[in-house]
């Protein structure tokens, strides 16, 4: 069987950004489209000038356009309409084109003229043949929806205003980490009166138009962006996907509304959000797609965050998913960045499990080596030379059955210049320029059972790939307790920067204990507070959702006994469940029924 693990196994582009006068070179690929046609995968995420193929979602291999065709232009949307591939992408400053094509690998596209601008587009065919379009990205606007005709993609009567935020009633839409507001009372004032000096004659906000008020506070405040819609179509409904609150946040996540018509009225969803990983080693998961597979299995893709080096520091997470026997939307998020076989089932647990979190460390050289087992991707080891041979080295404590091992490179303000020529493009405030030069990353895993004799697990010394999140997978398995990855070669020329060496495999110990002395604190209709008692487990998956049977929700937590939840829905049923985890196995707590402050 083939297996993923997330984030994504891909070459991520490296973009150019000016930040403060200077170029800060970061990798990015967001709001991925991923459609299935004629007998192929697509995958087209932003920022990547081109798109990936794959017969079976585990190996993709990436085309460049053959035309020039607007990469710079943000959130790709491509469907399958009337047996053509159809691409469009976001700009607010001039009509947006659409294009076609029955086969982008060897014929491009063809364009079609645009009638009017808009961001984050997305086009939906019905059964009966009737195009529609849904665009927006906005904290102070709504998601917006029209009828379009087939052959020139005009409009079809009024665009119509289809769901906006609702931060009073749906938790997980709230800006901030945690949904924590990112932004104080002082700092949403300042900007405030920032603004206002952009009006002559103005002092206070009271003196401006009530809409143009509205637009002020919006974005100076804590407002969430409303973006990124998906439809779907199941079983006569039709599912509007949509992101929220921020693509920064590790709360980027994806909910969900439900209607009879393309057009609505449309109505919450039961279970939102249907796609969030606040959690783990690598968090976010929203603005994405819905799809089936060959086998008519349902899979979901999104956007994870790292933002770090620039806020769109973005790689991309593939999510099992499907819909329950009341027609709820999921995704199978609980173990989201660990190994997935590609033909497992929903909530299946992992085969294996992590092995390398707080184990010890020792490098060649360099600070924060302990970052590289902290399970956190926004941490790394950095060595102190760019020289071939920099090397890091875990000892896993004891001797275990490894299967996988995700080898991790970060980028730490690599400063870099715009190349000669080059010329930053884009909309205003995020221009950038993507660099299409291939790169390499090179190195050499290595594995030992006593420190001192070692065996090859895997030599990329002289490979031509460019993957920082590599997996290499060994289905059988084998004997190992120190493993060390020697670094020969990185794009530009820099330090050894490493993420995570994340090992994975199976101990011969027993699975933990249950969770024990859980409080859960009602701080209000969208917040709660769980805490748990000192263990001896890796970590603690935190499970909730709105019915026993549907905990559909997860938060992995390594290294604490509180965590804050932020995404309830107001006046919606809470039951929650700990689930205790190691290198062994799994341990499933009891559901316990929020009903107030709760103690077991």
């Amino acid at each position: 069987m083939k297996y993923f693990c997330n984030p994504l196994n891909l070459p991520y582009k490296y973009q150019l950004n000016s930040t403060d006068g200077k170029i800060i070179a970061s990798r990015e690929a967001a709001d991925p489209s991923l459609v299935h046609y004629r007998g192929l995968y697509y995958l087209f995420p932003s920022m990547t000038a081109g798109f990936y193929t794959s017969s079976d979602m585990g190996d993709w291999e990436f085309h460049a356009f053959k035309e020039d065709m607007p990469i710079y232009d943000y959130a790709p949307d491509v469907r399958v309409i009337d047996d053509y591939l159809y691409f469009c992408a976001s700009k607010r400053d001039k009509n947006c084109p659409y294009y076609r094509s029955q086969n982008p690998m060897q014929n491009g596209f063809e364009e079609i003229k645009g009638t009017f601008s808009f961001w984050d587009p997305h086009l939906f065919q019905d059964d009966d043949g009737k195009i529609y379009f849904y665009w927006g990205c906005s904290n102070n606007a709504p998601l917006y929806g029209v009828e379009v005709s087939p052959e020139t993609m005009i409009p079809i009567g009024e665009a119509v205003g289809l769901i906006s935020s609702r931060v009073e009633e749906l938790g997980f839409e709230r800006n901030g980490e945690d949904h924590v507001p990112a932004k104080t009372p002082e700092m949403i004032a300042a900007s405030v009166k920032n603004m206002l000096s952009n009006f002559p004659g103005v002092t206070d906000i009271d003196q401006l138009p009530k809409a143009m008020q509205e637009t002020l506070l919006a974005y100076a405040g804590n407002a969430p962006y409303i973006e990124g819609a998906w439809v779907t179509k199941y079983k006569g409904s039709y599912y509007l996907q949509y992101a929220f609150p921020g693509t920064q946040y590790n709360v980027y996540g994806d909910g969900v509304y439900v209607a009879e018509q393309p057009l609505g009225p449309f109505r919450l969803a039961k279970n939102n959000p249907f796609s969030y990983k606040p959690g783990g080693f690598i968090t976010g998961a929203g603005h994405g797609s819905t799809i089936q597979d060959h086998r008519d299995e349902w899979w979901h893709i999104s956007t994870m965050k790292i933002s770090k080096n620039h806020p769109f520091e973005r790689r991309l997470g593939l999510w099992k998913a499907g819909f329950d026997d009341d027609g709820e939307l999921y995704c199978d998020q609980r173990f989201g960045d660990w190994p997935i076989g590609l033909e497992q089932e929903p909530w299946e647990k992992p085969e294996w499990f992590l092995l390398s979190y707080g184990k010890s460390v020792r490098a060649s050289s360099g600070r924060k080596s302990e970052a590289v087992v902290d399970e956190d991707v926004c941490t790394w080891w950095s060595a102190e030379s760019n020289q071939a041979g920099e090397w890091i080295e875990i000892d896993l404590g004891e001797s275990y059955d490894v299967h996988a091992i995700q080898v991790n490179f970060a980028d730490d303000q690599l400063h870099l210049p715009l190349p000669e020529g080059a010329e930053l493009q884009g909309e205003t405030g995020s221009k950038r320029y993507i660099d299409q030069i291939h790169q390499r990353t090179c190195w050499k895993l290595e594995g030992s059972l006593d420190g001192d004799t070692y065996f090859t697990i895997e030599d990329k010394t002289n490979a031509l790939t460019d993957l920082p999140h590599d997996l290499i997978v060994r289905e059988n398995g084998f004997g190992c307790r120190y493993v060390k990855l020697t670094v020969n070669a990185l794009p530009y020329q820099q330090n050894a920067h490493v993420s995570g060496l994340r090992v994975f495999g199976s101990g011969a110990g027993n699975k933990p204990e249950p969770a024990t002395e859980i409080k859960v604190i009602k701080e209000s209709d969208l917040d709660l507070v769980v805490s748990w008692g000192e263990n001896d487990a890796t970590g603690v998956n935190i499970l909730w959702g709105n019915a026993p049977e549907k905990l559909y929700h997860s938060y992995m937590v390594f290294g604490k006994i509180k965590q804050k939840i932020g995404a309830l829905i107001k006046g919606e049923p809470v039951y929650l469940r700990i689930d205790t985890f190691n290198e062994s196995g799994i341990t499933e707590g009891q559901i316990i029924k929020v009903d107030g402050n709760e103690t077991v």
